[in-house]
């Protein structure tokens, strides 16, 4: 016995009752107007437009950018030249500047037995490029310094909440600096203390932190 379709819907599941898609009709259609002094036709948009309209334009959204694209570096920057840094950790520090990395993020060294600022990346957004520079013609930083080697450590064992709960919020306990990379920041610092002290009073220069007094402006401020 053949199956009954249900009344009013056909049997691929569409109304039979469904209209076809109107054809796209033209922007504006000829209509016939009355007078004299008025012409005989008319050209009339096929559409109204609406009577209101909203009292504040809405932007459209701009297209983003899906592939990475590495900062320029700032004309004022090159291997060697003296940066002061603005944020972080060590914000009013001078460092000297070794490379950009792929990710365009500066590769920057204190030295850290001058002022203490180790190997570390920084944006160059937060830095100001002073005029003094060190001669970096000798010194060769290794690749492997790049920035997975600033990455985490993945390997670690994370601790449980219930480990976190039964140690009544003590503080965990300070991981030993890998020798590796403490070694790493003696041979890079070895070369730059090296050209450091070919210029006299350049180590004070980087031991002294910056700062504004009162009345001082840092557009003002020739560096």
């Amino acid at each position: 016995m053949a199956r009954k379709t249900p009344r009013g819907i056909a049997r691929r599941g569409i109304k039979a009752s469904a209209k076809p898609s109107a054809a796209p009709s033209e922007p504006h259609k000829e209509v016939k107007v009355g007078g004299a002094k008025n012409g005989s036709t008319r050209l009339v948009p096929t559409t109204k437009a609406p009577r209101y309209y909203p009292a504040e334009d809405t932007p459209a959204p701009k297209p983003r950018k899906t592939g990475k694209t590495v900062q320029a570096l700032r004309p004022t920057l090159s291997p060697g030249t003296v940066v002061i840094l603005l944020a972080g950790r060590f914000r009013g520090k001078r460092a000297v500047f070794l490379k950009q990395l792929d990710s365009g993020l500066l590769l920057i060294t204190g030295p850290y037995k001058i002022n203490g600022v180790p190997l570390r990346r920084v944006s160059q957004a937060y830095v100001i490029a002073t005029s003094t520079k060190v001669d970096l013609s000798g010194v060769n930083v290794d690749a492997k310094v790049n920035d997975a080697y600033f990455g985490k450590d993945k390997s670690k064992e994370k601790r449980s909440a219930e480990e976190e709960f039964f140690s009544e919020g003590k503080p965990k306990a300070k991981e030993a600096y890998p020798e590796a990379k403490a070694s790493d920041q003696k041979s890079v610092d070895a070369a730059v203390l090296g050209a450091v002290k070919k210029t006299e009073h350049l180590a004070k220069y980087l031991k002294a932190s910056w700062g504004l007094s009162k009345g001082q402006y840092p557009h003002q401020i020739t560096f």
